[in-house]
């Protein structure tokens, strides 16, 4: 090996030692998020063939995002996916919110924005079920 390329070995092994320590010496996440509530609602609309009411209660849903003790929000429609006896396909949106405690869920059912959530987008929906969760 002739000194330029052993200049240049040696430069790139530093660079790569110097990456790797630094990179290890970073703490690992464990990807799961600390939201032990959860709250899923099932919306049957008044119209299951009309896409722009779909659409249009998908949006309304969105809007809960502002709400500061929602956490995440997953919105859904859904799957086209085999039919099962076990697979209830007859709701058309889902919500899905996750919350830190049952004190942050309690202070979305009075807030502002989920009551005129309510007011503005009820006419889409025919049925509501809720499933409210906490981590066992």
């Amino acid at each position: 090996m002739n000194k330029s390329n052993r200049r240049k070995f040696i430069g790139t092994a530093a660079a790569v030692i110097a990456v790797g320590t630094a990179a290890s010496a970073m703490p690992l996440s464990t990807g799961k998020e600390n939201y032990p509530v959860l709250h899923h609602v099932f919306f049957w609309l008044k119209n299951p063939d009309s896409k722009a009411d779909r659409d249009q209660l998908v949006q309304g849903v969105k809007t809960l995002k502002k709400i500061p003790s929602i956490q995440q929000l997953h919105v859904g429609i859904t799957a086209d996916t085999e039919k099962r006896d076990v697979v209830d396909s007859s709701w058309g949106v889902s919500e899905l919110l996750f919350f830190k405690d049952l004190a942050g869920q309690a202070i979305y059912q009075t807030h502002p924005i989920h009551l005129e959530f309510i007011e503005k987008y009820s006419h889409l929906w025919s049925k509501v079920v809720v499933y409210d969760i906490i981590e066992a």
